[in-house]
């Protein structure tokens, strides 16, 4: 079929998209990613001469690169529709290169989405290359391979092979290892609370203890506690103070690629790979059916906050059909952007919010659907009235202590109409109505319960808090957050326990490593500050030689006093206190790539290996013979099994306790349950309660 223009972009999923949309006349090809790229086998950057990038065809990509450049031939013009960011950038121009095209053409389409509308718009307005833009990305590219590629040989010196090291994830790694020393160096204090269950005739209400004789009082011990409990000598305790407020609660602001991430997580429990993966697929496009495959939402790796003047149109028009007028904001919301933001384009919002969640259920899958219906809430609830709380607050007293009460109840629900955020443990604000009380009436006081409490060390990171962290100081961009948490457990430097971050025994070394000989990598300041000097880069403030000069010439000292000064660290192993059954010669327990576990000590005349396993003390309940071992899938979940594998394929999602059901006699396993455990039967409706 004949064609007059070539259209090259990324993926074979959004060329299928844009074709459809550009007629006959155009052909849309993928290059599927990136065509050049520094080579994998050496530095591939002349330090000596000025930085000079040796850029190489990546291997495997022949046969693109000879497809693209015979269509390229064959068409009057060729359009380089790359993503609209520094990466998408770098790669029209380096497709630019390969396919001999004039830099100064005006080839360069961009679009923040992939609707007809937009990408018709983005090809009457053609431009040239952004050689800035391509020179922030290079400049990031060359600083981290300048990193990797000098401490890395150093590491596998050293320590062991396949180590690496980057300029944000080592500073990810050290987070997470302060924080984990945080924990280690935790003292729990003790402190005890006081909370009354009080009552108005048949209407029950709680309040806290507050202080006595007007004075806020702290509770150390239990001694603290009797004397406050010596004063309290009947029941009755007076109303002295009733304040009722207005409260406003203002929506949170379109999704950037990082709020995304972290909501995600916490709404969803996606991981933030997955999270990426599936923002990927709505934007390239979904087949809906006679309208054909469309882009469901803007592009997702952005730092901005903002909407477009349309999009704010079509969602005050939805918000006032479907709920009415009233919640319409009409107050201009001001987004204040984040330190260092680029603010490039838009905010993750849904290419029009007409198309709503319960519209494109049949369209979507599970996920996509989840996190598109989190998208399309999230961008409406931006743009609504505050939800509005009556507050109460209640002062109870007797003999001098105080006791307070503090009640809310939804008088006008706005935004929460449509979205209801979460906090960091994902759990919502909901009512506490309080009864009606006035100043001079008496409640009674049913109970007071008194509760021993310590102090609890700092949580390690999940991976939303750590985004948030990175994000807060400035470290790494949208597009880094997801490739660095990937790499840091991969490397096997940290692990996810209970979707925590936990640095291992490997993270701990090298983090170390890093920490004494290369402070410059790990100072969250001046790695910050190289992220605004890129952003310069980006707008043409700055010359990219220049700044990556100004970060090497340090680092070059770094690493010649490393060279000199790092010892070898022997990583020893560990008496596994048990005998090979091939060869009889002592077990040993190794550290490789994906953790601890059993090898022979003959190595290499015995290759024997064998997985650690860790007894949870219950026998099995199938074979009664074997004893119940924690195992891992290969999605990594845990579960359950017989250590007799394969004579017995007992298999078990939730952990059994070792008793069985007093009903039916099957088993009894503990399951996790909101806020807790429960001890249920594994063939029946049969609970029991568990403290937890």
């Amino acid at each position: 079929m004949a064609y007059k223009y070539l259209v090259i972009v990324e993926s074979p999923a959004k060329a299928k998209t844009i074709e459809k949309y550009l007629g006959k006349n155009y052909k849309v090809v993928a290059s599927v990613g990136h065509v050049r790229d520094l080579p994998k086998s050496k530095m591939g950057i002349d330090v000596e001469n000025n930085y000079e990038p040796h850029y190489i065809s990546i291997r495997g990509k022949g046969d693109v690169i000879k497809s693209l450049r015979s269509a390229a031939k064959k068409a009057e013009k060729v359009f380089l529709a790359s993503d609209p960011d520094r990466e998408g950038e770098a790669i029209a121009w380096h497709l630019s290169f390969l396919l001999g095209l004039n830099l100064e053409d005006k080839n360069r389409v961009v679009f923040n989405e992939i609707t007809k509308d937009a990408v018709k718009a983005a090809f009457k307005e053609p431009r040239s290359i952004d050689v800035d833009l391509v020179d922030a990305q290079q400049a990031r590219r060359i600083l981290d391979r300048l990193v990797g590629y000098s401490i890395s040989p150093i590491l596998w010196r050293k320590v062991k092979k396949g180590l690496s090291a980057g300029r944000v994830q080592s500073i990810a790694l050290k987070m997470i290892m302060d924080r984990e020393q945080e924990i280690r160096d935790f003292k729990p204090e003790e402190y005890w609370s006081l909370d009354g269950n009080f009552q108005k005739e048949r209407k029950k209400f709680k309040a806290s203890f507050w202080g006595v004789d007007g004075k806020k009082k702290k509770l150390p011990n239990a001694a603290s506690v009797k004397e406050v409990t010596d004063r309290i000598s009947s029941e009755n305790f007076e109303i002295t103070k009733v304040e009722k407020k207005e409260r406003m609660r203002q929506a949170a602001a379109p999704f950037t690629t990082s709020s995304l991430q972290q909501e995600a997580a916490r709404k969803l429990n996606f991981r933030t790979r997955k999270t990426m993966m599936v923002a990927q697929q709505l934007y390239e496009g979904i087949a809906l059916g006679k309208q054909g495959t469309v882009g469901l939402i803007t592009y997702m790796r952005t730092d901005s906050k903002r909407l477009s003047d349309t999009a704010k149109v079509e969602i005050a028009e939805l918000v006032e059909t479907t709920y009415g007028s009233e919640y319409i904001s009409r107050k201009v919301k001001a987004q204040k952007k984040a330190a260092g933001s680029q603010d490039a384009h838009e905010a993750i919002r849904p290419t029009s919010v007409l198309r709503t969640p319960e519209e494109m259920e049949k369209f979507l899958d599970k996920d996509q659907l989840k996190l598109y219906r989190l998208i399309w809430s999230r961008t409406v609830a931006s743009q609504m009235t505050p939800a509005v709380f009556d507050t109460m607050k209640v002062t109870l007293e007797q003999n001098g202590v105080r006791f307070i009460a503090n009640g809310s109840k939804i008088k006008f629900k706005g935004f929460m109409q449509v979205y209801i955020e979460s906090n960091d443990d994902g759990k919502e604000e909901k009512d506490n109505i309080l009864p009606d009380l006035a100043v001079g009436e008496t409640v009674t006081s049913v109970d007071i319960e008194q509760k021993q409490h310590f102090t609890q060390p700092p949580a390690r990171f999940s991976e939303a808090t750590l985004i948030k962290t990175l994000e807060e100081n400035g470290v790494g961009r949208p597009s880094t957050y997801a490739p660095t948490l990937e790499t840091i457990q991969r490397r096997y430097y940290v692990k996810l326990a209970q979707k925590r971050f936990e640095p291992t025994e490997l993270g701990e070394i090298v983090n170390a490593i890093i920490v004494d000989f290369f402070p410059q990598i790990i100072d969250i300041h001046f790695t910050a500050e190289m992220e605004r000097d890129l952003d310069k880069i980006a707008e043409g403030q700055e010359e990219w030689k220049k700044v990556v000069d100004h970060f090497y010439r340090p680092f070059e000292k770094e690493l010649a006093k490393a060279e000199e000064n790092i010892e070898k660290i022997q990583i020893k192993d560990e008496p596994a206190g048990f005998d090979c059954d091939l060869c009889g010669q002592p077990m040993v327990i190794k550290l490789g790539r994906y953790g601890k576990f059993y090898a022979c000590s003959n190595f290499p005349e015995c290759r024997n290996t064998k997985a650690i396993v860790k007894e949870i003390g219950v026998t099995c309940p199938a074979c009664h013979e074997g004893q119940i071992i924690e195992r891992k899938s290969k999605k990594n979940r845990l579960f359950y099994g017989c250590n007799r594998y394969p004579e017995c394929e007992f298999v078990s999602w939730d952990k059994p306790i070792g008793r069985n059901c007093p009903k039916c006699d099957h088993y009894l396993v503990e399951k996790k349950v909101k806020g807790g455990k429960q001890i249920i039967c594994s063939n029946g409706d049969y609970e029991e309660a568990v403290q937890k």
